[in-house]
């Protein structure tokens, strides 16, 4: 007889661990007691195991390498007297497992069948059968035992006549105990088939002529005396005398509501997203192909809408997750908006979106439809006292041009998205036959910049800035290189924005700074002349949380002073958030570090704000400098832009300068510095050093040298030898 001081050990005797974690995941959630499993590989280690503690059940595989088959059955039955054994067999052991059941085995599960319910489930009948084994052997305990537990028990003799209900089964069937004894077990326990509501056959009378426990459907109902119906799982199983006779059964059973409900939860969160409730990818796949079947037929076309969020990371990164998750749920309820009853908007993960259009008689209306959406998104979106403003870049593909299957289309529709990216973020892009190649190009590239700096690909190049009055050299700016491993140099202008995309730039970006840092100190080190090294910033990097920290932590460990390092940031960084990049700006001021307007003239610049901003130098874009002498109306721009830096005392550097005649403008205009290939291109930081040391640059014999000595008040090229 099993005793009563019952183990919280369940014995796994299998090679394969992974469904001892399957296992053990049930044993926790299921509320039958505080259990553990413990699993060997071998029967004779299982059977060792038994011999040291008391285990509570045993999971035994037909299949070990030590023993199989019924044979394996019969010796651990033999070592383990009164503990459950529980068969983990194939499917082609089928007939070996009943053959086991009639031999004393508890129950066996089919390898190919076993998951969280069948598991579930069995352990329930073990520990139910357990209680009942109790109750009838020792009456008055059974009395406590089975008025305490949450299923509930009910018992009959070999004629079917109800002998026993406990406290639980009183309440879910509707009778009194006393009422109930004696009457026949059809009349006190009315189950039908929930989807047939068909009366289903007695339980007990199937376990009594089979001699074996009797489970019913998982869609039982119990109708209770007062009509009500309760949808219930259970167990019947014959009743044995001392000496092995049948004299009644007992069923076990319990209100699965709860459990209903939660499997239904559970279905709904396999096939929808858990933070929009939007459908996952698994039901877009499904509709997708539905939809396609459909067009097929029909001779219609549809449509694929890939749609990700541009610079979300940036989000998540400075407000933290919860703002970004709530910025999620926004994004989600305005594509439903934007969109038909009939349509399917989909979250795929992270800040990517799908949408299946079916039914559209022509690719403009999806244009329509994807212009809709991005003036929807761009709408301000008020989370925790925020107001954020997003974009988005999105993708389009239509069936049957773009593709004929659903994987297709989607793919289709995501390059595309890659090539609005590409194109300035905010806008659509309809897929086209080369996008596919661009796309897995820039797949590539991602997953090759991902490693570029624990491989150290990348180095930094630095450019002179130039005082157009005195020919000195007033500052270095830092320019960052990528050397692939296969490809050779990228141009920034390709990798830079894929950074920026997948969030890498932020560490990149730290990197350079370091590394700029770490260059200036060596030339003042070497006894060069003393110029600061400016480092440009992403906005992704300018807004994390710890950015003024970090350039303090750059500039202790390199022991470069403060007023050596300067920040460069484009107006439109600048201008996002004002309140929060004043703080920053006034806290890298106060610190000693300068602070440069890079790009100047192409953004929203306000007087007002710039005014605020503890500014230290404009920096004319390029675009501006290289048309002053073809385009009068640049012309007009840069000098303006001039005057304006000199009424805010800002230094004015004017960038990309290339030809004689734009030097001699901007000089004629006053302009304060200037940067290009007219004076240097950019090198290493050797290179830059000898000419700090020598100031003539020697590099490329097909290059002039420049001299940087003032001649007239001009920088002049040197002549030639």
């Amino acid at each position: 007889m099993h005793r009563a001081n019952i183990s919280n050990v369940v014995l796994l005797i299998d090679g394969n661990p992974a469904r001892a974690e399957s296992i053990a995941k049930v044993l926790t959630a299921i509320d039958i007691g505080p259990l553990h499993l413990e699993r060997v590989r071998t029967l004779s280690e299982g059977i060792e195991r038994l011999g040291s503690k008391e285990i509570w059940a045993v999971f035994l595989s037909l299949h070990l390498p030590d023993s199989e088959g019924i044979t394996a059955f019969f010796k651990l039955m033999h070592a383990a007297a009164g503990i459950p054994i529980l068969l983990l067999a194939k499917t082609s052991d089928e007939k070996i497992a009943v053959e086991a059941l009639q031999h004393g085995a508890q129950d066996y599960l089919l390898e190919d069948h076993i998951n969280f319910y069948s598991l579930a489930r069995t352990l329930r009948i073990v520990a139910q059968r357990k209680v009942a084994e109790q109750a009838f052997e020792e009456k008055e305990r059974a009395r406590v035992t089975l008025n305490s537990i949450g299923d509930a028990v009910l018992s009959t003799d070999i004629n079917g006549n109800v002998t026993y209900l406990n406290v639980m089964a009183e309440q879910m069937t509707g009778w009194d105990r006393k009422e109930a004894v004696g009457r026949q077990l059809s009349e006190v326990f009315q189950i039908i088939d929930g989807a047939t509501r068909k009366a289903l056959q007695n339980p007990m009378e199937l376990a009594i002529q089979q001699d074996k426990p009797v489970n019913l459907p998982t869609n039982c109902i119990l109708i209770r005396r007062d009509g009500r119906e309760l949808p219930i799982e259970d167990c019947a199983t014959p009743i044995h005398h001392l000496h092995g006779q049948i004299i009644g059964g007992v069923i076990v059973f319990h209100d699965v509501t709860a459990a209903r409900a939660m499997l239904f939860q559970m279905s709904h969160l396999a096939q929808y997203d858990a933070l929009t409730d939007l459908p996952n990818r698994v039901v877009l796949i499904d509709r997708l192909g539905q939809a396609i079947s459909l067009a097929r037929r029909n001779g219609s076309k549809l449509a694929v809408l890939f749609l990700d969020l541009d610079g979300f990371k940036h989000v998540n990164d400075s407000l933290g997750h919860a703002i970004g998750d709530k910025l999620l749920q926004s994004v989600g309820i305005r594509l439903k908006q934007c969109v038909r009853n009939s349509d399917t908007v989909s979250r795929q993960g992270g800040d990517e979106f799908v949408m299946l259009l079916p039914e559209i008689t022509h690719p403009a209306d999806v244009a329509i439809s994807a212009q809709k959406i991005l003036a929807t998104l761009r709408l301000p979106h008020s989370i925790a006292e925020h107001e954020l403003q997003v974009t988005a870049s999105i993708g389009l593909s239509t069936y049957p041009e773009d593709g004929d299957d659903a994987e297709t289309l989607i793919k289709n529709a995501d390059a595309a998205m890659y090539h609005a990216k590409e194109n300035g973020h905010d806008n659509y892009q309809f897929f086209e036959r080369n996008m596919n190649v661009r796309a897995v190009q820039r797949q590539s590239l991602e997953g090759s910049l991902r490693h570029a700096l624990e491989r150290n690909e990348f180095v930094l190049h630095y450019q002179p800035k130039v005082n157009l009055k005195t020919g000195t050299i007033t500052g270095a700016e830092a320019l960052l290189r990528w050397t692939h491993p296969d490809r050779g140099p990228v141009p920034p202008l390709e990798f830079v924005p894929i950074a920026e995309d997948c969030g890498l730039i932020v560490p990149i970006g730290q990197w350079v700074m370091r590394e700029a840092c770490k260059q200036a100190r060596a030339w003042l080190d070497a006894r060069l002349q003393a110029i600061p090294v400016a480092v440009n910033i992403s906005s992704m990097e300018f807004r994390s949380k710890d950015f003024v920290e970090r350039v303090r932590s750059v500039l202790r460990d390199t022991g470069l002073e403060p007023r050596y390092l300067e920040i460069e940031m484009t107006e439109s960084v600048l201008m996002q958030h004002v309140e929060s990049t004043t703080s920053v700006l006034r806290a890298l001021h106060a610190m000693g570090v300068r602070i440069a307007v890079d790009d100047f003239g192409t953004g929203y610049s306000s007087l007002s704000y710039l005014r605020r901003f503890p500014i230290d130098s404009l920096k004319l874009d390029q675009s501006f400098v290289q048309e002053i002498t073809a385009n009068a109306d640049d012309a007009i721009i840069v000098s303006a832009v001039i005057s304006m830096g000199k009424s805010l005392m800002h230094r004015v550097i004017a960038e990309g300068v290339e030809t004689p005649e734009q030097l001699a403008f901007l000089h004629t205009h006053a302009c304060d510095e200037g940067q290009g290939y007219y004076f240097s291109r950019p090198m290493l930081g050797g290179q830059f050093a000898k000419l700090l040391e020598t100031g003539v640059l020697t590099t490329e014999a097909n290059l002039r040298p420049i001299c940087l000595i003032p001649s007239d008040s001009v920088v002049r090229p040197c002549e030639p030898n």
